[in-house]
């Protein structure tokens, strides 16, 4: 396959990819302060299967969607959505894909190791990015007296983590099955 298409097919992969964390987005659970969503799953997919770079532009490309209006993020949309404590999570999921891809592809057929030190790497970013953010959001745009350290790591890491490492398990199981199959539609 051309450079020029190898792009190509790429750029429509993260369209794809864009496509599904939108559609993660809707699928959740409500819990206070916070939604539980597969978008994290789909997420760490990115960032596995299409590398650091197609993985960070697959999620910038949800989150300027969400930005410009559309409402594909979990509350709606728009560009006062950076004013939500939770957009933290969406600088994250770009962060946490961007490394997660660099660590996963850095070799040719990564081990289920590997995988799992990527995808760990990558969702311990996410929550770190979005845990901090709750908590600046909280207490200095937010009203309503604000969050406590403690509160904003129970409901925003605690409670979540578990269940976001479980889906993203999935997600190494499914990346080290896909890897190999996109790879070789790539031709590489």
């Amino acid at each position: 396959m051309t450079k020029t298409k190898n792009k190509t097919v790429m750029i429509c992969i993260c369209a794809v990819f864009a496509a599904l964390i939108a559609v993660g987005a809707f699928i959740r659970i409500p819990i206070p302060y916070i939604n539980v969503t597969l978008q994290v799953f789909f997420v760490a997919l990115a960032g596995m299967l299409l590398g650091g770079k197609y993985g960070a532009l697959s999620v910038c490309v949800y989150i300027l969607l969400g930005l410009i209006g559309i409402p594909i993020f979990t509350e709606g949309g728009g560009f006062f959505y950076v004013l939500k404590p939770t957009f933290g999570y969406l600088i994250g999921f770009a962060v946490g894909a961007y490394f997660m891809g660099k660590i996963a592809n850095n070799v040719s057929n990564p081990s289920f190791k590997r995988l799992f030190i990527a995808d760990t790497v990558g969702i311990l970013i996410m929550y770190a990015i979005g845990v901090v953010y709750f908590y600046i959001a909280s207490n200095l745009w937010v009203g309503g007296g604000g969050i406590s350290v403690g509160a904003c790591l129970l409901y925003c890491f605690v409670l979540l983590f578990p269940k976001d490492f479980v889906v993203s398990i999935i997600a190494i199981f499914l990346a080290k099955r896909l890897i190999p199959v996109l790879r070789k539609y790539k031709g590489e």
